[in-house]
C-alpha cells in the first residue's frame, strides 16, 4: 500500500534522512521506531505530502506523492505530533470544517463525521469546545480529523506522547481498531507502543534504516533463539511434562513458570510449534495456549543501535 524508495532529505549540509526505503502492506500496522532526532518526523511529513524530499519517491496505492499529490493525499489521514486543532471550535464544528477542507461531499459528510466521532469515542463531547477537553480527548479529536474522509492510510506521529497510562491504553486500542482495512504507520520513540500495537517494526537511526522485521522474528534475529509460552490443562501431576518436552532435539530449556504454564527455548531459532502440538495431543495434556515470546524490545533496540555499522 505504501512504497518508500531511496528517500533522502537534506537541509544544507545536514542530512535528516539518507536513502530510506521500506514498504507497508495493506491492513498492516507498522511501527516506525527510532530515538529522538533519528528522522522519524521528517519521513512522516514526506509520506503525508507535508514536505518534499530532496531525492527519492513515495507511492501511496497507485499514486506518487510528488507527481499526483492531491490524489495521494486523499488516500492519507495524517496526525502530526501536535494535532492541528482549533481550541475555540466545538468538536463537531471542527470536524465539519475539516470535512469541507477534505472535500467530503454534502451527502456523506454528516454520516462520516458521526462515524469518525463514534470510532474515536468523542460523540459525548461533540458540543464541547476543544480547548476545554483533556489531552486524551484532544488526541482523539486529532485522530478523528485524520479518518473523517475514510482514508486507506493512516500516518500517526507520536500519537500517545504526553498522555497518562489510562489514555495511552485507550489510544492503543483505538489505533488497533482502525487497522484491518486501513494501513497504519505509527511513528514513535516509545518502545512499548510498538510492542503493544504493531505487527512489524522499522528502526531508523541517524537518518538510516538499520532494521526491518516482524516482531515475532525480531528476537530470533538478535540472538538466534525462539521462546514459546505453553499453557496446558492437565490434572495428572505425575506427568513429567518438562522432561518430555526437553526430549525434543531442538529444545534447549524448559521452565514451568506456574502450574501448567511453561516457557520453552529452542536451539537456533527452530520452530517446534507443530511438533509440540502433536506431543500435547498424544499425551492428552489439553492445549490452552501456545504463542511465541519476543525478548524485551528495549534490549533488542539497544543491541541493534549499538551494533549498527560494525
Amino acid at each position: 500500500m505504501i512504497q518508500v524508495q531511496n528517500l533522502t532529505k537534506r537541509y544544507g549540509n545536514l542530512v535528516a534522512i539518507d536513502n530510506v526505503s521500506f514498504r507497508v502492506g495493506q491492513g498492516e500496522i507498522l511501527g516506525f521506531l527510532g530515538p529522538n532526532g533519528a528522522g522519524k518526523t521528517t519521513t512522516m511529513r514526506i509520506i503525508s505530502g507535508y514536505m518534499p524530499p530532496t531525492d527519492g519517491t513515495v507511492r501511496v496505492g497507485d499514486f506518487d506523492v510528488l507527481e499526483d499529490p492531491i490524489k495521494a493525499k486523499r488516500q492519507i489521514g495524517y496526525l502530526p505530533e501536535n494535532p492541528p486543532l482549533y481550541n475555540d471550535m466545538t468538536v463537531q464544528g471542527y470536524l465539519d470544517f475539516v470535512a469541507d477542507i477534505k472535500n467530503v461531499s454534502g451527502k456523506n459528510k454528516k454520516a462520516k463525521i458521526d462515524l469518525a466521532m463514534e470510532r474515536c469515542g468523542i460523540t459525548d463531547v461533540r458540543k464541547r469546545l476543544i480547548g476545554n477537553l483533556s489531552k486524551g480527548y484532544r488526541q482523539r479529536v486529532g485522530i478523528a480529523q485524520a479518518i473523517v474522509h475514510d482514508p486507506a492510510v493512516l500516518v500517526l506521529d507520536e500519537p500517545t506522547i504526553g498522555l497518562d497510562p489510562k489514555q495511552i491504553i485507550e489510544i492503543r486500542y483505538l489505533i488497533k481498531s482502525l487497522a484491518g482495512d486501513r494501513t497504519v504507520i505509527l511513528s514513535t520513540h516509545l518502545l512499548p507502543e510498538v510492542t503493544m500495537t504493531c505487527t512489524r517494526v522499522v528502526i531508523i537511526n541517524e537518518g538510516k534504516i538499520v532494521l526491518e522485521e516482524s516482531l515475532e522474528t525480531l528476537s530470533q534475529r538478535v540472538n538466534g533463539a525462539q521462546m514459546l509460552f505453553l499453557k496446558l490443562n492437565y490434572n495428572d501431576k505425575s506427568n513429567d511434562v518438562n522432561e518430555k518436552i526437553l526430549s525434543l532435539p531442538t529444545v534447549s530449556e524448559v521452565k514451568e513458570s506456574a502450574y501448567g504454564e511453561f516457557i520453552i527455548q529452542t536451539k537456533g531459532g527452530a520452530d517446534i510449534r507443530e511438533e509440540l502440538v502433536k506431543m500435547v495431543v498424544k499425551n492428552g495434556w489439553g492445549l490452552l495456549e501456545l504463542r511465541p515470546l519476543t525478548h524485551a524490545l528495549e534490549e533488542v533496540f539497544l543491541r541493534v543501535i549499538s551494533t549498527e555499522g560494525e
